[in-house]
C-alpha cells in the first residue's frame, strides 16, 4: 500500500509559489494499477519522485507499506564513469539480489550489444532509457512507478519486449503510471486520477478521468 496523508507540496519559482499538492490525500492498494493524468507543467515527475522517496513533503505523510520501484527513467542510482554491466551487479548488490541475474537480465532486455560493457555517459539518452527500464524490470517491486509511459526507444525489439514484461507484471504487482496522455494510461491502469490546481481527483474509471481533464483543458 502506498498512502498520502494530507500531503502538500509546493517550489518558489523566484516570482510566485507553485503549488504542486495542496493538502491532498489518496491510497494505492496493491492489485488495483493507477493512472494520473496531469498537464505539463503541473508537477507530475515531483509527485513520482515523492512517491518512490526521492522527494520530501512539505507537509503531511507519506506511508509505504511494501516495495516501490524508482521511477522509469530516474537516473540518480546510477554512475555515468560505469558500465551497464558495472551499475546492473552494483545495484543488484544494493537490493540484496544475485548479480549474475541482474546483470544477464539486462544484457538480454536492453540489446545493447558492445555498449553495455561501455561507461553510461557514452549512451544516447534512448540507451540510457532502455538501460534504467531493463534494471527496473529486473528487480522485484510490488509498485512500479512509470513517468511518461515506455522509454523513447526506436528498437522495436527492445519495445516489443519489454512492453510484453510490463502486461505480464500487471497480473502480479501494481503500476502507477503518470502522464498527459489518456492514451499513454489506457494499457496500464484499471483506475485513475487527474491532478489539477494542487488537488487530486480520483475515479473508478479512465473515461471518468478524461472527462475532467479534457474539461480542464477546454477551459
Amino acid at each position: 500500500m502506498l498512502e498520502f496523508d494530507n500531503v502538500s507540496k509546493s517550489f518558489w519559482t523566484g516570482s510566485q509559489r507553485k503549488v504542486i499538492l495542496d493538502r491532498v490525500s489518496f491510497r494505492v492498494d496493491l492489485g488495483r494499477s493507477l493512472g494520473i493524468l496531469a498537464p505539463n507543467g503541473t508537477g507530475k515527475t515531483t509527485l513520482i519522485n515523492m512517491m518512490a522517496g526521492l522527494e520530501k513533503p512539505d507537509e503531511g505523510e507519506i506511508r509505504r507499506t511494501c516495495r516501490i520501484s524508482f521511477p522509469l527513467g530516474f537516473m540518480g542510482g546510477v554512475i555515468g564513469r560505469h558500465s551497464a554491466m558495472e551499475n546492473s551487479r552494483y545495484i543488484a548488490r544494493l537490493y540484496g539480489l544475485d548479480p549474475d541475474y541482474v546483470e544477464a537480465y539486462c544484457r538480454w532486455l536492453c540489446n545493447l550489444g558492445e555498449y553495455f560493457d561501455q561507461p553510461l555517459g557514452t549512451y544516447s539518452s534512448g540507451m540510457r532509457s532502455r538501460f534504467t527500464f531493463a534494471l527496473m524490470l529486473a528487480l522485484d517491486f510490488d509498485i512500479y512507478l512509470i513517468d511518461e509511459g515506455m522509454p523513447n526507444s526506436t528498437d522495436v525489439e527492445f519495445n516489443r519486449k519489454a512492453g510484453s514484461i510490463l502486461k505480464e507484471r500487471l497480473r502480479t504487482t501494481t503500476i502507477i503510471i503518470v502522464s498527459h496522455q489518456a492514451e499513454v494510461l489506457e494499457k496500464f491502469a484499471s483506475s485513475a486520477a487527474v491532478l489539477v490546481d494542487g488537488q487530486l481527483h480520483m475515479f473508478d474509471t479512465l473515461e471518468e478521468a478524461k472527462q475532467l481533464y479534457d474539461y480542464q483543458a477546454q477551459g
